[in-house]
């Protein structure tokens, strides 16, 4: 099931996060962070997803 969030993570980095933790604060800093760029929103979906 991960390599399917890192997929996600890769393509649309908040539905990785969503999959993985839900709404709460991960998934809006990652709509955040994916709206200033779209690889700080790459790393910090991958990041949220390997921690867990």
């Amino acid at each position: 099931m991960d390599v399917i969030r890192i997929l996600f993570a890769i393509l649309l980095p908040p539905v990785g996060v969503f999959l993985q933790v839900g709404i709460g604060l991960h998934f809006w800093l990652n709509i955040l962070l994916t709206l200033c760029g779209y690889i700080p929103g790459i790393i910090h979906a991958i990041w949220v997803i390997i921690k867990k």
